[in-house]
Parts: C-alpha cells; structure tokens; sequence
C-alpha cells in the first residue's frame, strides 16, 4: 500500500508535487505542471499546497 509522503530527492521546494506524483504513479514534473497552470484559477491552490507541506511527513 502506497504511502502519501514528501519526496525529498526529487523535491524543488518541499517535495509535495513530487510526494503526490509518486502516490499517484505519474511525473512530478506533471504534477507540478497541473499545480502552476492551476495557480491562474481563483481558489487556495497556494494555501492547499502550505497545508499539505505541513500536514504530509518526510520520507
């Protein structure tokens, strides 16, 4: 069973788009894509992503 955790050796900031891309089974390099381009739209993207960096451990 996967784990959702902080990647840090593929980490750029705090390693959450390369945690969830691991979990998920996709690049991060996507994840991390998907979490810019959805920065443009209105919502806590910033605030969702300070949580789970916060909320999700280190491996």
């Amino acid at each position: 069973m996967a784990v959702l955790t902080r990647n840090r050796e593929d980490a750029w900031f705090g390693g959450v788009c390369a945690g969830l891309g691991e979990y998920f089974g996709v690049p991060a390099n996507v994840v991390r894509l998907i979490f810019v381009l959805s920065c443009l739209l209105p919502g806590p993207q910033f605030i969702i992503y300070l949580a789970l960096w916060v909320i999700m451990p280190r491996r």
